[in-house]
């Protein structure tokens, strides 16, 4: 019995050393910021790339790379065809020069096309002007600056990696709950989350799909205003319509692009349809359940509950679902915003 338990014990320790070995190594090989830096610099200093931040990054080194948010290799690369086009040309055009000379010069062209192969930098140069999505501070050459955000997840505590693989995942959801601001400030943060829902729907330059609607991908600043954070998964719908429209499909289940952007599966053809199941304002509204039922007043509870089940029962094939969809949106928000109109976290 004694060379049986030690036996087990031994063969726990391995497990567990091999299994922090794999995603060490792992995390340390994806998350390689000073590998980036010297290949970005190289091409800097030979005249291939230019960029507003490439000084700042190269010479002076007054930036810097700190945490490593994700260890993602891959991004998804699309551009597709937008209205107002020629507008979108011109502001690409005033962003991609750098030094502000009044030209494009050949190493700032090739830092801009770089970057125009990543989605969430497109999105972000259409979508400046707007609250919620972080100020683009510079670039050089595939690599772009954005404004900190104070706080990278809507809810929870970040834990160190090796604390996470040993937390149940629905213990892991229930204690992010406990981690949250003051029901004011969620509020608050929601309201925001609702504008930004707003400024990608049917926009100048077309309307935009968020695919990954999870709380990692949205933070917020000191002030508690709502800042996207990771913009990778989300789309323009022509190009997702594009992408699905030939996939083989047996079931529902592999019409799905993402976590959250899903179409039904045409069994008489085994293609996807092109038609998104559900908007992006109810798949917020299903993120937000929780995060402002719990703790909110109790004269507001009943209504808001209504309103948020009412807000994800939303479909994208219902009809007159835009008008459904401005007027959820509007009610939710003034509920919202009546709440804590007279508080100092407004």
């Amino acid at each position: 019995m004694r060379m049986k338990y030690l036996f087990i014990s031994w063969l726990v320790v391995f497990i567990g050393s091999w299994i922090i070995y794999v995603q060490y190594s792992t995390y340390t090989e994806l998350c390689r910021g000073h590998d980036c830096k010297k290949i970005i610099c190289d091409k800097y200093k030979t005249g291939v790339i230019d960029g507003s931040a490439c000084s700042s990054l190269c010479a002076k080194e007054t930036l810097y790379f700190g945490k490593c948010l994700s260890t993602k290799p891959n991004n998804q690369r699309k551009l597709g065809e937008q209205g107002n086009l020629s507008e979108l040309v011109n502001l690409i055009l005033s962003v991609a020069d750098g030094n502000k000379d009044g030209r494009v010069s050949l190493p700032e062209a090739k830092s801009a096309w770089a970057l125009l192969q990543l989605n969430e930098f497109l999105l972000m140069v259409i979508l400046q002007d707007k609250e919620h999505t972080p100020k683009l501070m510079g670039f050089c050459g595939d690599l772009y600056v954005m404004e900190r955000v104070a706080y990278t997840s809507l809810y929870g505590i970040s834990l160190p990696w090796i604390l996470e693989l040993f937390i149940p995942s629905s213990f892991r959801r229930s204690m992010d709950q406990w981690f949250t601001p003051s029901w004011p400030r969620k509020a608050k943060i929601a309201i925001g989350l609702l504008e930004f829902v707003e400024d990608i729907f049917h926009g100048p330059y077309g309307n935009f799909l968020m695919c990954d609607t999870s709380a990692k991908n949205l933070g917020y600043n000191d002030k508690y205003d709502l800042k996207m954070v990771d913009m990778r998964k989300i789309v323009p719908e022509i190009n997702l319509k594009e992408l699905l429209k030939d996939r083989h499909c047996e079931s529902d289940l592999d019409c799905v692009y993402g976590t959250d952007c899903r179409t039904l599966c045409d069994q008489s053809k085994m293609k996807c349809t092109t038609e998104i199941i559900q908007p992006n304002l109810a798949k917020v509204c299903q993120l937000l359940k929780d995060y402002l039922l719990r703790g909110a007043p109790s004269e507001i509870r009943e209504e808001l509950e209504k309103q948020l089940y009412s807000c994800i029962a939303l479909k994208v094939t219902a009809n007159q679902m835009e008008m459904e969809h401005s007027l959820i949106l509007n009610n939710l928000k003034t509920l919202l915003w009546k709440k804590i109109s007279h508080t100092n976290d407004s």
